[in-house]
């Protein structure tokens, strides 16, 4: 009777086991993160620094830490790429960044773009890390 019990509990932990490490083996929740996006820029698309910089992406750090963004990458569907240069975002704190010329701030900072980058109708905005590793991406269009 002893070995029976044993044996019960022997399968009642192998069975509680893998529920137990698939909840360790799941991904932190993204510290960073597209919070938003306006791609489709309000009014006329003149291709005015006005219009332009009413295009923009926003990151949001959902931590509590200050985290360094020198290196990371934003880039749309056609590869064209904004690198954050020597930027921390601080903790539970947004950034939002304009396509358009502009002086950087700690909550705006600008790519410095004469054109629109995100595509009204159809693209993906795609964060990585200063490592080139994928952090989070938004898509609209077909693509949603």
């Amino acid at each position: 009777m002893a070995a029976a019990v044993l044996t019960a509990g022997a399968v009642l932990t192998a069975t509680a086991l893998p529920a137990s490490a698939g909840d360790h083996g799941r991904p932190d929740r993204t510290r960073v993160e597209i919070s938003d996006v306006q791609y489709n820029s309000p009014g006329r698309d003149d291709y005015s620094n006005r219009s332009l910089n009413r295009e923009w992406v926003e990151i949001t750090n959902t931590s509590r830490q200050r985290i360094n963004l020198d290196g990371w990458t934003l880039q749309d569907e056609d590869g064209r790429t904004y690198t954050f240069d020597r930027f921390h975002l601080n903790g539970r704190s947004t950034v939002r960044i304009h396509t358009g010329v502009g002086r950087d701030a700690r909550t705006d900072l600008y790519q410095d773009r004469r054109r629109y980058m995100w595509d009204n109708h159809s693209d993906t905005a795609t964060l990585h890390n200063h490592r080139g590793r994928f952090v989070d991406e938004v898509s609209w269009g077909d693509h949603h």
